[in-house]
């Protein structure tokens, strides 16, 4: 009975060693690879465009006495612009800091008018900003963030007409002001490294303007004008970021 069980344990055990040697070494297998996310340190250019609306609050009175000859008005305008961009930023941990610049070419119009006497059309062709924003990454490839800074635009000379005729006319100008706004910033990984899309709502506002409004004839002053414009704008932008692939400051 011993020699039975001694034999059983021996087989048992040639069994177990033959079925460890038929499994092989465990096969080996690589970690899976975590897709990049984005490094917002660094420079950048875009270019794109959008739509502005402005409302201009204004009257005309008298250049001697500064008596009111009409009552306060406000005349709107709306058009498009084209803009291009460039800037820097720094990221620690989840913020973004940056500073930026960047010039609108505009056509942007709206009607004007001197009380019931005349009627004209004033043009905004052009505007630049400087400015600063702060922004939160939402997700490593997502930033929203609110900017401000400084502004100037260029507003067209403007010829008043009455029963079809010119009358009188304006001399163009140009204006500083503020802004603030708010926007987002999204990295496009799947489409090409280094490319992001970005989308600002902007409100501008410049300081006020005193115009004079002249013959159309013979260029003698006849009234003045006071002008206070402000803006609303959207605008949508591609951006390339020359840093892409740069090692990653924040972590997740």
């Amino acid at each position: 009975m011993k020699k039975f069980v001694l034999a059983l344990t021996v087989i048992a055990a040639m069994t177990g060693a033959a079925s460890a040697a038929d499994l092989g070494a465990r096969p080996y297998t690589k970690a899976p690879v975590t897709a990049p996310v984005a490094n917002w340190t660094g420079c950048y250019l875009g270019a794109g465009g959008g739509g502005a609306m402005t409302n201009n609050d204004n009257n005309i009175y008298d250049p001697v006495t500064g008596t009111a000859f009409t009552s306060n008005q406000t005349n709107g305008a709306r058009g498009w612009f084209g803009t291009v961009q460039g800037g820097c930023d720094y990221q620690f941990q989840n913020w973004v800091v940056g500073g930026f610049a960047d010039y609108d070419f505009m056509d942007v119009r709206g009607d004007t008018n001197m009380g019931t006497f005349a009627t004209g059309q004033m043009k905004q062709d052009w505007q630049w900003a400087v400015g600063a924003r702060v922004g939160y990454l939402v997700l490593p490839q997502l930033l929203t963030y609110v900017s401000g800074g400084y502004t100037q635009a260029h507003w067209k000379d403007t010829t008043l007409s009455f029963t079809g005729l010119p009358q009188f006319t304006s001399p163009g100008f140009t204006k500083g002001g503020w802004f603030i706004g708010t926007g987002d910033e999204y990295a496009l990984t799947g489409f090409l490294p280094g490319l992001f899309w970005k989308t600002e709502y902007r409100y501008s506002e410049f300081d006020r303007q005193n115009s004079p409004i002249n013959d159309f004839a013979t260029g003698a002053l006849l009234v003045n004008s006071t002008q206070k414009f402000r803006e609303h704008s959207v605008r949508s932008e591609l951006v390339y970021r020359f840093n892409w692939g740069a090692p990653l400051v924040a972590k997740y």
